[in-house]
């Protein structure tokens, strides 16, 4: 996917060689060439060197920085399991006929 897209770019950044200023077709070759060098130089190889030889180092997150981020829930665990606790603690009272 990053290396699609990375080609696509280099390609429109390869479009400017058609314009007639010079300056444009340096600013063009020189997207093109660090485009195409930070998708599969990096991305694709020293990104994933550098992970795996970190390893586990790679999650390591502080303390004083995770008590900063907020506590985020994407599935809404917390408050099913909130809403769950209430429910238990307060009966619910039947109407008397």
């Amino acid at each position: 996917m990053i290396t699609a897209a990375a080609a696509i770019m280099a390609f429109v950044f390869g479009s400017f060689l058609i314009n007639g200023n010079p300056i444009v077709k340096q600013f063009g070759v020189g997207l093109a060439v660090a485009v195409i060098l930070d998708a599969t130089v990096v991305r694709c190889l020293l990104v994933p060197a550098v992970m795996t030889l970190c390893g586990k180092a790679n999650w390591f997150l502080p303390k004083w920085l995770g008590r900063a981020l907020p506590n985020l829930n994407i599935e809404g665990g917390e408050y099913f399991e909130e809403r769950d606790k209430q429910a238990v603690a307060k009966p619910q009272l039947e109407p008397v006929s």
